[in-house]
């Protein structure tokens, strides 16, 4: 990808793997054929948005599915998790027919609400919170504290490696959301970075050169996040809390 990116389109073809010096033509011509400021904009605003909110959200749900647990919470969670098993393009009709009896297609709103609050988020905020010590919370309470600023000052700080392993996991898929956006949004000024590359392969011929160049700025800030935040993630999905 790297090395295509440098290349004219048919170096592409031919499978040369060295670095060329065609980059800068390859990334005026995307930028004059595509809208690439505002594809990354609305990328960036999207991705970070939804991470901000299903971080909140899904914290507080497995924060409280586990600290005031009982049967009934139990059984909602197991009816939660069952929800997993089903493939999005198996609710993808109704969830495009509900939002559209609400007048809400190419909207943020419907775009984001699909996934702001997920099983699987919920479970590994709940499986974190586990080892989360409860006579912290004892101690707290008799200093007075509320349930909110428990939440807020203590079990947030001390799960710090988990909500980054979460920010990494929920800022790769929103930013990597391709069939949804496609879906709900259909204003060309709502343009994403995964849009923009599918864009790159509509009409009779491709510029490899261009399309490698598009992809690889579409996965540079996926990259940057993951790499940034690697020790967190491993810490957070094994649990571990200092």
């Amino acid at each position: 990808m790297l090395c295509g990116a440098t290349n004219q389109s048919i170096d592409v073809v031919r499978g040369r793997l060295i670095p060329g010096t065609y980059l800068i033509e390859n990334f005026k011509t995307l930028v004059d054929m595509q809208n690439l400021g505002l594809a990354m904009f609305n990328s960036f605003r999207n991705a970070i948005v939804i991470t901000v909110v299903t971080l909140l959200i899904c914290s507080i749900a497995g924060y409280g599915f586990e600290i005031y647990h009982d049967k009934g919470k139990d059984i909602l969670m197991s009816i939660l998790l069952l929800a997993m098993m089903l493939p999005f393009v198996a609710i993808m009709i109704p969830l495009f027919k509900m939002f559209t009896s609400w007048k809400l297609v190419n909207t943020w709103i419907a775009l984001a609400l699909p996934s702001i609050s997920t099983p699987f988020m919920i479970m590994l905020f709940r499986q974190a919170a586990r080892s989360f010590p409860h006579d912290i919370i004892e101690a707290a309470r008799l200093e007075g504290l509320s349930e909110i600023q428990i939440f807020f000052r203590m079990f947030i700080p001390v799960m710090k490696s988990t909500y980054g392993a979460a920010m990494t996991v929920t800022f790769m898929n929103a930013w990597n959301n391709y069939l949804w956006p496609t879906i709900i949004l259909q204003d060309s000024k709502a343009i994403t970075m995964p849009m923009l590359v599918a864009n790159l392969k509509s009409g009779y011929s491709v510029d490899y050169g261009m399309l490698m160049l598009g992809v690889l700025v579409c996965t540079l800030p996926t990259a940057i996040i993951f790499l940034c935040l690697q020790k967190s993630f491993a810490n957070g999905i094994t649990g571990a809390v200092k």
